[in-house]
């Protein structure tokens, strides 16, 4: 039997979780079976699950890349920024469905909660990491306070998306959200 490259296996498990990011965005995490993650990633569910134990350690892995990705942008240039791009991008964005069947998991689902916060830590932290750092911040409020009421802001904008709302709309009120968290002297 064949050894395979540490390199090869990566490149195997990156194609899966793709593929399954797609599969789990268009049918939710019920409705992502294993039939359509086999049919999605082209691999057979022996593949997919040597190197995901489970349907959740494959969503969990998903979440924590997009996590990971989404905290990136924000150290760079800031949550909001992150909503910016998901509202001009969806198409290079279908995390966003996967974090409101997220946020669906959360509501019914108490077990999977503690799993899934282990995996967004990257991204909280990056947020409050650049929070810290950005002088124009509003300073009657606690940091903590903006980084709820800019992940709450999210959470909305990615339901408000996958009900249809206007693009143009949205971008307004990330307009907004924008100078609500800034002091009222500091330009945009």
């Amino acid at each position: 039997m064949p050894i395979v490259s540490a390199s090869e296996l990566s490149r195997r498990r990156q194609e899966i979780i793709d593929a399954a990011r797609t599969c789990f965005a268009r049918y939710g995490y019920e409705g992502a079976t294993v039939t359509r993650l086999e049919k999605a990633t082209g691999k057979t569910r022996g593949a997919i699950f040597h190197h995901f134990g489970d349907k959740e350690a494959l969503f969990l892995a998903i979440a924590s890349e997009d996590a990971a990705r989404q905290a990136e942008v924000v150290a760079e240039n800031g949550l909001i920024e992150v909503m910016r791009h998901l509202l001009t991008n969806p198409e290079q964005n279908e995390w966003y469905a996967t974090r409101a069947e997220i946020l669906r998991r959360l509501r019914t689902d108490e077990d999977f909660e503690a799993r899934w916060r282990s995996h967004q830590e990257v991204l909280e932290n990056a947020v409050h990491a650049r929070l810290e750092r950005n002088s124009v911040m509003r300073e009657d409020v606690s940091l903590d306070l903006l980084q709820t009421y800019l992940s709450t802001v999210m959470d909305g904008l990615i339901s408000r998306m996958a009900a249809g709302e206007p693009v143009d709309k949205l971008e307004r009120m990330l307009d907004f959200v924008e100078q609500s968290v800034r002091r009222p002297d500091a330009e945009l």
